[in-house]
């Protein structure tokens, strides 16, 4: 089945979410997709091995960092699935987030994603680099929202 998918992350996934439910034509699945960087437990994991010590794999962070980032996840899902009113699959995934965000909208017919960025003025500056980077690498159309009102355009660009 042709799908959209829906790019959920903590501060932008309202405005992604309410552009989804004005957008996105009924004939599309809606996947609510979620993806959680790798790097904050692999931080944790190093320093676990480089100042807290090798013997004790029951200390080590990352995991209970990881279970945590997964539950906060599929709170967010639930949250996002309850405001887009309308069936949903959810998709939690870990990695490399831009790349995961690309190949998952690598089937896909669009892509709903929000400006993360400095929202409060125009400009290619309300793009945060990981959304930049999946702007300009979808294989899909992208639906890029604002996570609020849009500013208003300045007398002079």
């Amino acid at each position: 089945m042709a799908s959209a998918v829906v790019w959920i992350s903590n501060g932008t996934w309202r405005g992604c979410v309410d552009a989804a439910r004005a957008w996105v034509p009924e004939r599309l699945e809606v996947v609510l997709l979620h993806v959680s960087s790798d790097e904050p437990a692999d931080v944790a994991h190093g320093a676990y091995l480089g100042l807290l010590g090798r013997h004790r794999p029951d200390r080590d962070p990352s995991a209970q960092l990881e279970a945590l980032d997964e539950a906060a996840a599929a709170e967010l899902l639930d949250a996002a699935a309850s405001r887009l009113d309308r069936p949903a699959a959810r998709l939690q995934r870990r990695g490399r987030v831009e790349h995961v965000v690309v190949r998952a909208a690598g089937e896909a017919q669009l892509l709903v994603c929000a400006r993360d960025g400095a929202v409060d003025r125009l400009g290619p500056r309300s793009l945060a680099p990981a959304t930049r980077f999946v702007v300009d690498h979808a294989p899909c159309p992208v639906l890029l929202a604002w996570p609020g009102p849009a500013p208003a355009v300045p007398a002079r660009l």
